[in-house]
């Protein structure tokens, strides 16, 4: 099911860094997320609310564009 907040997202498990591409084009890396809480993140029903209650409320980040 489509995000109406994720546009699309990358994981790099060498760094642990979450990249969110939203969908108003804005893109933030969140930062030594673990492999395990990506993986939920892909498996999540809802990418917006899974985002909102638990990414971004444990994991520091930036903005990058």
């Amino acid at each position: 099911m489509p995000s109406s907040v994720v546009n699309s997202y990358i994981y790099f498990p060498e760094t642990e860094i979450l990249r969110i591409i939203y969908q108003s084009g804005a893109v933030y890396d969140y930062l030594k997320v673990p492999l395990s809480i990506s993986e939920k993140f892909r498996e999540a029903r809802s990418k917006g609310q899974f985002l909102n209650n638990v990414i971004k409320r444990r994991y520091r980040f930036i903005k990058v564009s």
